[in-house]
């Protein structure tokens, strides 16, 4: 291939940045080695979803994006499942480009997810923006994917009704969302009365009009990349507030609100529980800890309680932060608590900061044009194409359960093996999203990006190994 068509090609991309196909965050450089035969493309970068449109907009069709190490097709606008894994490497949404990946461990996942790109209100026009829910479903999956249907539809309802989004609408939008699920409890629980034991931890953020919104409520955790620009480092900032009682602050707020009860809180086997029963001290469900009309029979013996209360042990109101986004805001990551067992906030804020990204015109490049590729990566050549290629969310997932692995003192590729039920002894259900945050598009008001609506998790068949 000669030098002046890889020129033409770079022209065309000018082309397409000038024309709005594909945005300056996009594209990270081009260089053609002199000395090799056939031309090696050292790097050109540009994000899956910006070469979709480019490829478009130029050519009036689609080239397929880069979605899985072992995939021989396109990439899946909805997410890619391999057996335990489920995965959307990139993605753009409203403020920027996102990652998602989730991993099964239980017999049935628990965890559920979604990303919503768009109006965030029933009603048009009203505010644009993105939401991220991480919802981590015990006692089994029923609560988690029932909030994963109900909680956004609620956000966009009380939005509507509100004439914007707000700390009060997301509170009201967990509550009423708490309220159709004990209504779903009551209907089911004579014939299905594990329904009454069933929850899911509740993560939330949303980011509209240049501010950052967060609710938790249960253990899983936001956190924020920021960056230092005085030493040029990004750090780690946790934004949300966990409700376990492993955590002396939650001990004691459930002693002041139950000054009456001396067992509300018990150390069972080095574990502080909640009645003795869960570590959690918010959720949405666990109906037979908010209402006492569940504390009997046909629940199982091991939920139930040797005496009656009267008004709920749990809670399902959030604690929700409320901030505005600086250009030093570079990125998000919600996640469910099964990461954060093996990866502090700065090892995943780090981890995330060094992944390469806008990695599908490499890939392009070399499919398309029949190129040499090398990858120079922090100065390493010849890298494995399709381990590069992964998405940041993957790749900060597969990290955890090599550490997961190493305290096992294991190797990683004899955890892969271990099937799902099993695997719950070794890890649990992780998911993971990255919200990059492109301050341009975040101080956009009025912005009307791509719409999308990503439901994670959907399709792990749970019969193979990642």
């Amino acid at each position: 291939m000669s030098l002046l068509y890889l020129e033409s090609l770079m022209r065309l991309m000018v082309s397409a940045f000038n024309a709005g196909l594909i945005s300056d965050t996009s594209v990270a450089g081009l260089e053609i080695g002199e000395k090799q035969d056939p031309r090696t493309v050292s790097y050109i970068l540009i994000d899956t979803d910006s070469w979709n449109s480019l490829i478009s907009g130029l050519f009036g069709r689609e080239y397929p994006s880069v979605e899985g190490e072992n995939s021989s097709n396109g990439g899946d606008a909805a997410g890619r499942a391999e057996g335990l894994l489920w995965y959307k490497d990139s993605g753009q949404h409203v403020n920027g480009e996102f990652s998602m990946a989730v991993i099964q461990a239980n017999n049935l996942l628990e965890d559920y997810s979604q990303l919503e790109s768009g109006p965030m209100s029933s009603v048009d026009p009203g505010p644009q923006g993105t939401f991220v829910g991480v919802y981590d479903g015990h006692g089994g999956p029923e609560a988690a994917r029932f909030v994963n249907e109900r909680l956004f539809e609620n956000i966009k309802k009380f939005t509507s009704e509100n004439n914007g989004m707000s700390a009060d609408v997301i509170n009201k939008a967990f509550l009423a969302t708490e309220d159709e699920f004990l209504s779903l409890v009551k209907n089911q629980w004579l014939h299905k009365p594990q329904i009454a034991s069933v929850g899911a931890c509740c993560l939330v953020g949303v980011v509209c009009s240049g501010v950052l919104y967060i609710a938790n409520a249960g253990d899983s955790r936001a956190v924020l990349g920021r960056l230092e620009r005085a030493i040029k480092e990004i750090k780690a900032v946790q934004l949300s507030y966990e409700h376990n009682a492993s955590i002396e602050s939650v001990r004691e707020e459930l002693h002041s609100l139950h000054p009456d009860d001396p067992h509300i809180v018990v150390l069972k086997n080095k574990v502080w529980r909640v009645k003795g029963l869960i570590q959690i001290s918010r959720s949405i469900g666990d109906a037979y800890l908010k209402r006492a009309e569940y504390n009997r029979e046909p629940l199982l013996a091991k939920f139930r309680l040797p005496e009656p209360f009267n008004k709920p042990i749990l809670k399902a109101e959030p604690t929700i932060l409320v901030q505005k986004l600086y250009p030093e805001d570079q990125f998000l990551i919600f996640a469910s608590d099964g990461l954060w067992e093996h990866l502090s906030n700065q090892e995943a804020v780090d981890f995330v900061h060094s992944c390469p990204r806008n990695v599908g015109l490499l890939f392009m490049i070399s499919t398309l044009f029949c190129l040499h590729v090398t990858c120079c990566v922090y100065g390493c050549l010849d890298l494995n194409l399709s381990l590069f290629l992964q998405g940041v969310a993957r790749k900060l997932l597969k990290a955890a359960l090599r550490e997961a692995a190493k305290k096992r003192e294991m190797r990683y590729s004899d955890l892969k093996k271990i099937d799902r039920g099993v695997r719950r002894h070794f890890h649990d259900d992780i998911t993971v999203i990255v919200l990059f945050l492109d301050s341009n598009l975040v101080s956009r008001s009025s912005f009307r990006g791509p719409l999308i609506s990503i439901k994670g998790g959907y399709g792990v068949s749970g019969n193979g190994n990642t």
